[in-house]
């Protein structure tokens, strides 16, 4: 089933469960890419679209045994990005490197560069994940960066 684990397998159908609203045991494919980072996968824009996610809801539905080879696939993906390559990503930001950054700087990336957030989407992980800002407008960016990617906090 999907060249996946029994464990992904339960994980991928509670998550598909979660955004199966009329439970019809099908989603839409509009929700592909939120389906896919419920399940720790960080897949683009432009894959997502690849795979079958479409840009409005309605055009598709996706049952599970079509999702499942697709979550496999994101899953065995190794251009994704991890947190040690998210953590160098931000360290470009850290002028004086003491792992901090300001926060205007990384709103502004979160909104501006790569697949780009929606200021909604930015609140939200904002309000999730950030860390104290101090005096000077600035955050210790690695533990942001390890809520949002679940891993453990690097030790500081």
């Amino acid at each position: 089933m999907a060249d996946l684990p029994r464990s992904d397998v339960e994980k991928a159908e509670f998550a598909f469960s979660i955004y199966d609203a009329d439970g019809s045991n099908k989603i839409d494919a509009y929700d592909l890419g939120d389906v896919l980072r419920a399940l720790n996968c960080n897949p683009t824009l432009a894959l997502v679209e690849k795979l079958g996610g479409t840009k409005k809801r309605g055009e598709k539905l996706l049952s599970l045994e079509e999702f499942l080879p697709i979550y496999a696939q994101v899953k065995k993906d190794k251009e994704q990005g991890c947190y040690e390559d998210f953590l160098e990503c931000l360290k470009l930001y850290d002028k004086n490197e003491n792992g901090l950054m300001l926060l205007a700087e990384l709103n502004h990336a979160l909104l501006a560069l790569g697949d780009p957030l929606e200021p909604e989407q930015v609140e939200a992980v904002f309000k999730d994940c950030m860390p104290e800002e101090n005096d000077d407008g600035e955050i210790k960016y690695a533990p942001f960066l390890a809520a949002m990617c679940e891993v453990e906090p690097p030790q500081e």
